[in-house]
């Protein structure tokens, strides 16, 4: 990376709190366990630490369309039955579902003022009292940070008028049509196991956006798309780029050929700006040396996505969090909150293992013992408890939150 780069990093416990549902493999919680790494490291002195704001529809429907945003602001689990529900069983309708949409779309896309601007960050009086950009896109619009950081965000699965993949807002789309008003070219770089299809699917005419995906192809792995041959048409012919990849690729193989794409992309494209989406159900182990690439001049949106092992998805944006901030962290996790889910040996690190996982992963335990009923009005209480403070290092960000687990 290069040096004193500036990183802007985007957290609200809230993202955290909400519930799929039963036996449904995306648990938010690991966005929580994530964070809590994040301060148990130090990580957040080196930042400059933000919460998002919540996107406004109007927001949203700069890429989606207006009915379906009004559509998922308007249904809930209660109304789901008044409504007209093409959802499916992978994108559930849970409490708090437009809210959830709004705070990880709002970290990536941005707002027009400063929010909250928490421990450990030094703001001079006269930028403290300009109205000023504070979220991803925006922020790195306005060249007030080098790398922005928002691991709720990555959901590249929902398209225009409908949801997919435990995706309902595509926040990686709004982000980049943020960027291009600032930068006429914009590449995007998708590491998740799956397909990043509704990120290509949205920039597929057009030759401002370069799309890569490195993913695991096939007919009975969602979402069947992603074929080598899938290159983009029109103006966008070419600058679609799908790498697809078999079962079993170790971290060194894939090391190489992500360099090789992406240094040649880079050097050819010049983009102005790179968005990477850091799906965790990709990669096992140690594979971070994938960051060491040149990319002076161009700035770095970085975004979660995939992951369906809490734990591990944690270990993976807290190491990427100290690559990005050119900072090695110790491999024995230091004492936080959610500590005892890295039990028996409480290392950062994984030994590697074959990269591909299943397509769901379900947990040997029961992760849903509880009553529902009693942790979702649990959820509604922690969201009134040290809003203010959720970030001060040793703070308890809603400890009920391992209800979850």
């Amino acid at each position: 990376m290069r040096s004193k780069d500036k990183i802007s990093y985007f957290y609200d416990g809230d993202v955290g709190s909400v519930y799929f549902g039963p036996n449904h493999p995306m648990k938010p919680h690991r966005l929580c366990m994530t964070h809590h790494l994040v301060l148990a490291y130090g990580l957040h002195s080196k930042m400059e630490v933000y919460r998002p704001h919540k996107a406004y529809p109007v927001e949203l429907a700069q890429f989606h369309s207006a009915d379906y945003v009004e559509f998922l602001n308007r249904i809930t689990p209660d109304t789901q039955n008044l409504f007209p529900n093409n959802l499916g069983e992978d994108c559930p309708v849970f409490d708090n579902l437009f809210e959830f949409c709004q705070i990880y779309a709002g970290g990536t896309i941005g707002k027009i003022s400063l929010v909250n601007m928490l421990v450990h960050v030094e703001v001079s009086n006269s930028l403290a009292n300009k109205d000023l950009v504070a979220d991803a896109a925006r922020r790195l619009n306005n060249k007030l940070c080098d790398i922005a950081i928002n691991w709720a965000g990555g959901l590249h699965h929902a398209k225009k008028c409908a949801a997919s993949g435990f995706c309902y807002i595509n926040d990686l789309v709004l982000g980049i049509l943020e960027l291009l008003k600032y930068h006429p070219r914009v590449l995007y770089i998708d590491i998740d196991v799956h397909h990043g299809d509704g990120v290509e699917e949205a920039f597929y005419f057009t030759d401002r956006v370069m799309t890569v995906s490195f993913h695991k192809y096939g007919d009975k792995f969602f979402p069947g798309t992603g074929d080598m041959k899938d290159t983009g048409e029109r103006d966008g012919r070419f600058y679609s780029i799908n790498v697809p990849l078999k079962d079993g690729i170790d971290d060194g193989s894939f090391t190489r050929l992500f360099k090789t794409i992406i240094s040649k992309v880079v050097e050819t494209y010049l983009p102005g700006a790179i968005v990477l989406q850091c799906g965790a159900d990709s990669l096992a182990g140690d594979r971070l040396g994938c960051f060491n690439l040149s990319i002076d001049g161009a700035i770095l949106l970085v975004t979660g996505g995939g992951g369906y092992t809490k734990e591990n998805v944690a270990r993976c944006w807290a190491l990427e969090t100290g690559v990005l901030l050119d900072t090695e962290l110790p491999n024995e996790i230091p004492d936080n909150d959610y500590i005892k889910y890295f039990a028996p040996d409480y290392s950062l690190k994984l030994p590697g293992g074959h990269i591909v996982p299943p397509d769901f992963y379900i947990p040997d335990f029961d992760e849903d013992e509880q009553n529902p009923d009693e942790r979702v009005n649990q959820h509604t209480q922690d969201k009134h408890i040290q809003r203010d403070d959720e970030y001060y290092e040793g703070d308890h960000d809603n400890d009920n939150h391992t209800d979850d687990a």
